[in-house]
């Protein structure tokens, strides 16, 4: 049996290991707290390019039925939902305008935010104020929609005819009829992330291009951390 000297350093010793033990815990929880910042940082990121990148690799399918019955359309349009004369703040103290669209349009914006990995999830009112605000936009061919760097807060649907989408020069995808495009600058709070084009109609197509467009959506996209 050991003295008490001899107790009392193997007490020393266990009292000594568990503050090492204790100080490397600290050591790795902050570490890993590190890596947590460091993978939310990049999931941002992904999120961002994941949502330009993604129509690439999707057949745009959905052509557009919304002509109203008769009507010949010889350009192509835009929808969009931006607001213009008034701060985004405000919005919730606004009466939101209305715009007439056919049963055919109202369906493929509501199809088109539904598909959009970072709208799907608002609340079905939601979807139709957006639906029912949009209003119709109109670009000549090879116009600007958006540029890379811009502030910006309208959202777009595509709803015939295609755009090109750029980012630092380099083309990222095509997108068709059916897609949204623009909700990045206002989920993150930033200014533009790529440039959109309007493409140039190849010789043998229609020639039409629409789109839909407004600024309601920014008041209702949660607000994410810029990375």
């Amino acid at each position: 049996m050991g003295t008490l000297r001899d107790l009392q350093y193997a007490l020393q010793e266990k009292i000594e290991e568990l503050r090492q033990r204790d100080a490397l815990i600290d050591e790795l929880e902050l570490e890993l707290d590190q890596k947590d910042e460091l993978i939310q940082k990049l999931q941002n990121e992904l999120d961002k390019y994941r949502s330009v990148i993604r129509p690439a690799t999707q057949q745009a399918q959905q052509q557009s039925a919304g002509t109203l019955q008769g009507e010949q359309r010889t350009k192509r349009q835009a929808i969009s939902a931006e607001p213009t004369a008034f701060d985004i703040q405000d919005l919730s103290h606004v009466t939101l305008p209305f715009y007439p669209k056919s049963p055919q349009s109202k369906e493929l914006i509501k199809e088109a935010i539904l598909d959009n990995d970072f709208m799907k999830n608002l609340e079905l009112s939601q979807i139709q104020e957006i639906v029912d605000c949009m209003y119709p936009v109109e670009y000549g061919k090879d116009s600007c929609i958006i540029k890379e760097g811009d502030v910006g807060s309208l959202v777009y649907v595509m709803e015939d005819g295609k755009v090109e989408v750029t980012k630092e020069g380099v083309k990222l995808c095509t997108m068709g009829p059916g897609k949204v495009f623009g909700e990045l600058a206002i989920l993150y709070n930033c200014t533009r992330t790529a440039t959109v084009k309007r493409v140039r109609v190849c010789e043998g197509r229609n020639g039409n291009w629409a789109a839909w467009t407004c600024g309601h959506v920014a008041r209702l996209l949660p607000k994410r951390p810029r990375s």
